[in-house]
């Protein structure tokens, strides 16, 4: 049980980065769009480093290691990756939600909902997912994963806590309110990341997949939403420089410490 705590300890971390991120709205600053591409540019790159490093190569170790066979390790790890890259994509495809940008999307009645719960269930439909990467890697049993992992998404959340409380400032809520529900979206977090760790810690035989789930669904997040996050208003090369940046740090990280 000690690795489903730490997992979940890990979550509550992701979550209050999240919380922390949203704190500027409510003395009146805001960051400029340009260091928020490249923060998020940057963010991206450390959970890429960490998708490989600390999710897709354990797994397949860990795939070797039950199965006894390198090729069947990798298609293991293949179909886990395609499995958690599926899974998101069918959440996207099938829970109403409103991106700050692109608008409606999903299946339901999207217009009979309040927009501020549109907001809520976008932002929830990535982190869910993100609490989950972090439960499976510290369930692993590997702390240098699990910390790997957190502090990845745990870099990316504040500067999107930020775009939460922001944009709904921008539509007329009040800045306690804006806070409040940049607050709520990180909540779930934990709750996947509680998730992760039990499921992988029943039976080894999960770990693998479990660890290359994680990874399909960060994968999904990071190319489906981050990265034309930051390339929609011009600061492309700023992102781009960022994610460089941030997939060299986490892999110098991840290689040194693990």
């Amino acid at each position: 049980m000690d690795t489903v705590w730490l997992g979940f300890l890990g979550g509550l971390v992701a979550m209050a980065a999240t919380t922390l991120g949203a704190v500027p709205v409510l003395i009146g600053r805001t960051m400029s769009q340009r260091t928020s591409d490249t923060m998020l540019g940057f963010a991206a790159g450390v959970m890429l480093s960490a998708s490989y490093f600390s999710l897709i190569l354990p797994g397949i170790e860990a795939a070797e290691g039950l199965y006894e066979s390198l090729l069947l390790a990798a298609l293991v790890a293949g179909a886990g990756i395609a499995l958690g890259a599926g899974f998101v994509a069918w959440l996207n495809a099938t829970l109403p939600h409103e991106h700050f940008f692109t608008g409606p999307e999903g299946g339901g009645d999207a217009a009979a909902m309040a927009r501020i719960w549109l907001f809520v269930i976008a932002i929830t439909i990535h982190n869910f997912p993100e609490g989950l990467s972090i439960g499976v890697a510290f369930g692993g049993g590997d702390m240098t994963n699990g910390l790997s992992v957190m502090t990845g998404i745990s870099l990316q959340d504040m500067p999107e806590g930020l775009a939460v409380a922001v944009a709904l400032v921008g539509r007329g809520y009040s800045r306690w309110r804006a806070f409040f529900v940049a607050f709520l979206t990180g909540l779930v977090e934990p709750v996947g990341a509680f998730f992760g760790a039990a499921a992988v810690s029943v039976s080894a035989n999960l770990l693998p997949w479990g660890l290359t789930f994680a990874a399909g669904a960060m994968l999904y997040i990071i190319s489906h939403e981050i990265l034309p996050e930051t390339h929609r208003n011009g600061h492309q090369d700023r992102a781009t420089a960022g994610l460089i940046f941030g997939l060299i740090l986490m892999m110098v990280l991840d290689v040194t410490l693990g």
